[in-house]
Order: C-alpha cells, then structure tokens, then sequence
C-alpha cells in the first residue's frame, strides 16, 4: 500500500513526513524537488501484548510505504507528469495550512484553509474530467469494428462525466464490479482515498470550528479530516525520554502523538485491516483489505500461500488475551479451522496449512 503526502509550500509536508517516516531529509533531496520515498509502521497495541505473551526472537509490525511529493501550486493537474505519479498511489495526504504566522510566507498571499482545500478538490476533479472528456471524444471517433470493450466503455464514461460536473469525486460514484474493472486502467485520481491533515498552530489544537465545518461542507465527498500541529507534533517527538514524553503529553491534554492517529486514519482510509502470526520465533502483523478471503490474506504472507491454500488455523486476538495462553485457548475449543470461504476479520491470529 502506497501513500502520498502532499500539498503546498510552507504547508508543514515535510515536517509530517519526517514525523511519520521518521526518515530525516537531507538538503540535497529537499533541494532536488524530486519525491522522496519512506516506510512508516503501524503502531498497535494488540502486537505490543502480543509480543508480550510470546516473547519471540523478531517480531514485524506492518508497514505502509509513504512518499513525499513535489509541493503543489495552483494549475498542478495541468502538469501530466505529476498527475501521472499520483495515479500510483492509493491514498492521498494532503497538509494545508491553517496557522498564521507572518514570518512563513503563503504561495496564495494569505492563509485560507477552506480556499487551499476547495483549489485543491477543484485540480483533482478537473484532472478527471478533462482525461474522461478526452477518452469520451476518442471513442466517439474511433472508425474501424466495434468491440464488446469500447461499447461499454462508451456506457460508463458518461456516467463518470455526470459525476465529475456535480463536483464530486468517483470514490463516492457506485460502479458495479465489471464497470470497476472496465476503468481501472484510467489514471482517475479521484477515486483514491483522500485524507486533509489541517496543520494548526498549537493555541487553536482545541478549536474544533474548521473540521466541523469541513466535514458539514464535504459530508458527500469521502474525506477524513483530522488537524495536527506539526510543531508541536516535532517537540514531542524530540523527547527522547519515554516518562518526560508521557508528562509532556499529559501537560498538554494530548492522549497520544498525532503521527499515531494519522497512520491509523490511512488504514481507515484504504479500509485495510491487521491480522497476525504468533510464534516464539517470531510475532508479525499484515494488513489485508476488509472483507478478504482467508486465501488472499494467506497471499500478503506470500503468493505461494494463496496458490497453495488448504485452511487457515484462527485465533482470536480478544479470546486469546483473555484465555491468557494459546494452550488454554485450545482447552477451550476456540481454536478454530477455517476454509477458504472465511473472511478474515481485524485481529485474526493466522496460521495457514497450504501444499507446497
């Protein structure tokens, strides 16, 4: 799973992705203008007590690969090389600006949180409408035999087109599984998930007025937003003393890092879910997509997993925690063997039986 972190100059991107990849840029890849690629780990507490419970030589959290894009500016979707590297991406994080502060400069001029969110929905959905236009235009010129694939094709696009002139992005369009996979070579960015991190200063971290606003504005759009201070956020994070970080969070009224709360948001996003091995050799956590199959979980573990598939052996995290112990869970009978027809649920603990 990929994620982009994006947004404008001065906006905090870099400051989050530092925060979230923990990968410290160097000034010859800031000045580069190149995106820069980075790996951020799930925090989850059930793996923590897992680890616990096993103690194991190596233990693996999941992780989800993040890159840093180019700052964007007005016109962006006009530039086919950007928009061509969003398309391979499964996510969006976009940072905007929402502090004030005279000393850091704004490409706009002034700081406008809701103006920057709205230019941005507006290039995202123009970059669709123009390619689905273009395509529309093609298909309606083509000479030469008609094929089964381009007649539904010409069956679709208008319906993409509808949605795109109401302003509202295809991730909220309903498209039946064929017309899905009909499009799905089309480099449509507003089918991607899309999360907006509102980066505010620290005195408005308990001003609830923007996101409330944004969410009454967006309801019909699928966006997640969330604010972070990404000043504050880095203060934190450069306590390296665990108990000072807890005090210093505490102090402040903060449950938990924000960074935590943004990697938990992207798996919201993208609909993903956890599962786990567990051994003492190892305790390991990856994520699926909700709803997958035994088999394509099996298939994140390793291709020849799910080629192989017989069963899976399932664990449920809840029911080992409190048995207390996997031989006591098996006392129980809540061991259980599953086919290829179970759907995988957030927390399974797998063991797949597959032919080799």
């Amino acid at each position: 799973m990929k994620i982009a972190i994006m947004g404008m100059a001065q906006s905090g991107k870099k400051t989050l992705f530092t925060l979230i990849s923990k990968k410290k840029l160097s000034e010859n890849e800031i000045a580069s203008g190149a995106a820069i690629e980075g790996i951020t780990e799930i925090i989850d507490p059930r793996f923590e007590k897992l680890v616990e419970m096993y103690n194991p030589e190596s233990e693996a959290r999941a992780r989800i690969n993040v890159t840093l894009l180019p700052k964007i500016d007005k016109g962006f979707s006009s530039k086919s090389e950007f928009m061509n590297e969003l398309d391979t991406y499964d996510a969006f994080l976009v940072v905007i600006r929402a502090f004030k502060n005279e000393s850091v400069y704004h490409p706009s001029g002034s700081v406008d949180a809701e103006r920057d969110l709205e230019e941005i929905e507006m290039e995202l959905t123009f970059n669709d409408l123009s390619f689905v236009d273009k395509r529309i235009h093609r298909l309606s010129n083509e000479r030469g035999a008609k094929t089964p694939q381009t007649e539904k094709e010409k069956e679709v696009l208008p319906k993409l087109k509808a949605h795109l002139e109401k302003e509202l992005p295809l991730r909220t369009l309903p498209l039946s599984p064929e017309e899905l996979k009909l499009i799905s070579s089309y480099p449509l960015v507003t089918f991607k998930e899309l999360i907006i991190a509102f980066n505010i200063s620290e005195d408005e971290l308990n001003n609830t007025e923007l996101i409330k606003k944004c969410e009454a504005r967006y309801k019909d759009r699928k966006i997640n937003f969330m604010a972070v201070s990404a000043k504050l956020e880095s203060e934190i994070a450069a306590i390296e003393n665990d108990a000072e970080r807890a005090e210093f969070l505490k102090s402040m009224g903060i449950s938990e890092p924000v960074v935590d709360v943004i990697r938990r948001a992207c798996l919201v996003a993208m609909d993903l879910i956890s599962f786990f091995g567990v051994g003492t050799d190892e305790v390991k956590q990856w994520l699926v997509k909700r709803s997958s199959l035994a088999p394509k979980a099996a298939g994140a573990i390793h291709t020849d997993l799910e080629k192989g598939f017989i069963r899976a052996e399932v664990m449920k995290y809840s029911e080992l925690v409190s048995a207390g112990s996997e031989a006591k869970l098996k006392e129980t009978g809540k061991y259980y063997l599953k086919g290829k027809d179970y759907v995988v649920e957030d927390g399974d603990i797998l063991s797949i039986l597959h032919s080799s």
